[in-house]
This record gives C-alpha cells, sequence and structure tokens, in this order.
C-alpha cells in the first residue's frame, strides 16, 4: 500500500470509429453470430482505420482523460503506456505519445508489457513512483492495436478481440484512505504457451480452453487475497471492473465470488477483447455512467498473457 494517498484524477476512453459486427465476420471466417454470442457474449468490436496507429489512440483517451483531471499536458511529469502493440519496436510508443500530447521533455515516458494486465501493472508502478515524492503527476494509457496481429481466418481468435485506448490521471490526494489501497501482482511464466506471439510469427495463439481455466483460477485467487489482505468480503465492493476477454469467464468469476452479477461492469459485448485497454475503457464507462460514486470500494481485476495476474483495490 503507498505510502501516501494516490488517487485517479480523471479517466478517459477511445474506440475507433469503425464497428464490426458478428454478421460480418461471419462472412469472412466459418462462424456465426450465434456461435460468437454463446462462447464470448461479444456482438461486435471496434476496428482501427487504416493509418490509425496506437499512439493515435492513446492521445484520443489521454487527451479526454486530462479534461477530465482539468490537467495541462505539461503538468504531467510520468507517462506509463501499457501495449504490447506499440506504433514501432523502438522507440516506445511512450515517446511518441509524450511528442503528440506536448509533455514536458523533463517527463519520464516508458513501456510496459504485461498483456491484458498491463493497465494494473502500470497502475501499480505509477502510484509506487508517484509515491516516492520523485513524481507529482501521472498519465497511465492501457492501448491495444490488435487487429494486424490477429489471424482473421482462425475462428478461435479472431471473433475475441478489438482495438481500443483507455487512460487515467493519477495525483497525490488530500484524504487518507481514498484512492488507490493496494495492489497484488503474479505471475505464471511456466505457461507462455497457452497465450503468445511465435517470435517467428505476427498472429496471437491461443489455447482458449486452457486460457479459461487458468484465467478464472487466477483472477478469483488474487480477488480473493487482496480482499483479505484488507479484512474485506465481496459484499463490500460496490463494483468489480474485470478484464473484458470474455462473458464466461466474467460470469465463473462472479460464481466463485459468491458476488451478483449487477456489480460486475460488463462492456465486452461491445468492444470484445482489447487487452491493456481493457479496463481502463471501462473504467471511464463505469465512472461516466454513474455506477461508481464517492466513497464507493471498486475492485479491478485481470489475467493476460505471461501468464500475468492482477488485482487493484481502489476507494473512490
Amino acid at each position: 500500500m503507498p505510502a501516501q494517498s494516490i488517487t485517479i484524477q480523471g479517466t478517459g476512453s477511445y474506440a475507433p470509429e469503425r464497428v464490426m459486427t458478428n454478421a460480418e465476420l461471419a462472412h469472412r471466417v466459418a462462424t456465426s453470430d450465434e456461435w460468437i454470442r454463446t462462447r464470448s457474449g461479444i456482438r461486435e468490436r471496434r476496428i482501427a482505420a487504416p493509418g490509425e496507429a496506437s499512439s493515435d489512440m492513446a492521445v484520443q483517451a489521454a487527451t479526454r482523460a486530462l479534461a477530465d483531471a482539468n490537467a495541462r499536458a505539461d503538468e504531467i511529469d510520468l507517462l506509463i503506456v501499457a501495449t504490447f502493440t506499440p506504433d514501432l519496436p523502438m522507440p516506445s510508443a511512450a515517446c511518441i505519445i509524450q511528442n503528440k500530447l506536448g509533455l514536458s521533455p523533463a517527463a519520464a515516458c516508458f513501456d510496459l508489457n504485461a498483456a491484458c494486465s498491463g493497465f494494473i501493472y502500470a497502475l501499480d508502478a505509477g502510484c509506487a513512483m508517484l509515491a516516492s515524492g520523485r513524481y507529482h503527476r501521472a498519465l497511465v494509457i492501457g492501448v491495444e492495436k490488435l487487429s494486424p496481429v490477429v489471424d482473421w481466418s482462425d475462428r478461435t481468435t479472431c471473433v475475441l478481440f478489438g482495438d481500443g485506448a483507455g487512460a487515467a490521471v493519477l495525483g497525490v490526494g488530500s484524504e487518507p484512505g481514498r484512492g488507490l489501497l493496494g495492489t497484488n501482482l503474479g505471475t505464471l511464466g511456466d505457461s507462455v504457451e497457452l497465450l503468445y506471439i511465435p517470435a517467428d510469427g505476427r498472429f496471437i495463439k491461443m489455447k482458449g480452453r486452457e486460457v479459461f481455466k487458468a484465467a478464472v483460477r487466477a483472477m478469483e485467487d488474487i480477488s480473493r487475497s487482496i480482499l483479505e489482505q484488507h479484512g474485506l468480503n465481496g459484499s463490500h465492493i460496490a463494483l468489480v471492473i474485470p478484464h473484458q476477454a470474455n462473458l464466461r469467464i466474467i460470469e465463473t468469476l462472479a460464481e466463485y465470488l459468491e458476488m451478483p452479477m449487477d456489480r460486475f461492469f460488463v462492456n465486452v459485448d461491445r468492444y470484445g477483447n482489447t487487452s491493456a485497454a481493457s479496463i481502463p475503457m471501462a473504467l471511464d464507462e463505469a465512472r461516466r455512467s454513474g455506477r461508481i460514486k464517492p466513497g464507493d470500494l471498486i475492485l479491478l481485476v485481470a489475467f493476460g498473457a505471461g501468464l500475468t495476474y492482477g488485482s487493484a483495490l481502489i476507494r473512490w
């Protein structure tokens, strides 16, 4: 737990304009709307426009988060970008975003790759760096352009993923007990082969059934762990914002945690799995739709390639 209160001062999100429905996918690969919805809960996903890079989507989300926080770009002295689909292998997407946003040259900027758990990892890193006293205001972004790394002839993966970005502005709070209360992170590095992109390839490879089982187990464990550390149980949580990978995973997690589905925020039906962008996009939508109120306890929980997993507990 950070030594001082670190709060989320603003949020923002962005989804590309183009909507790809299940019906459209059914014309490209042997599948159907019913098959996709039954197995994933996904109805549609967003696809970046030609020439629209991860950095472009990130800037859109970040600009909205800065406006929401009433913050100027030159006030940000720390930028962390969670992504495994940067514009270029080198330099980092954070460097490109820093320039596009007009952040100070003195700002520390770097990328972080923890796949679908990326935003929680970046949130933890950002809060720790702010709590050190060496940084004062941070911008944390989760962004993925997954459409180029999806094999559109493989129905086991292409139906699941979409493009998007989400962002949050972090700052030092003045109210003890508010903001980030704690995080738990973990890694199952012996299971890399379950979800990966080959070094000599460009498309996502996934063993769906094994990932499903590992995801539910890890998300349940990391959720229970952080609640127990703070002397809490599911009844204290106003809203769970899980990684939006698959509706069946979310429903199974709710069952295992013995929590009603109406306390889980779900938008996977409209965006699919946007990896590191998933949780910040959902967080922004939940807040702007009135699902999050001052004083609410919010649980973030994610699982992704690595295999990485993590949870974060926030008092809004």
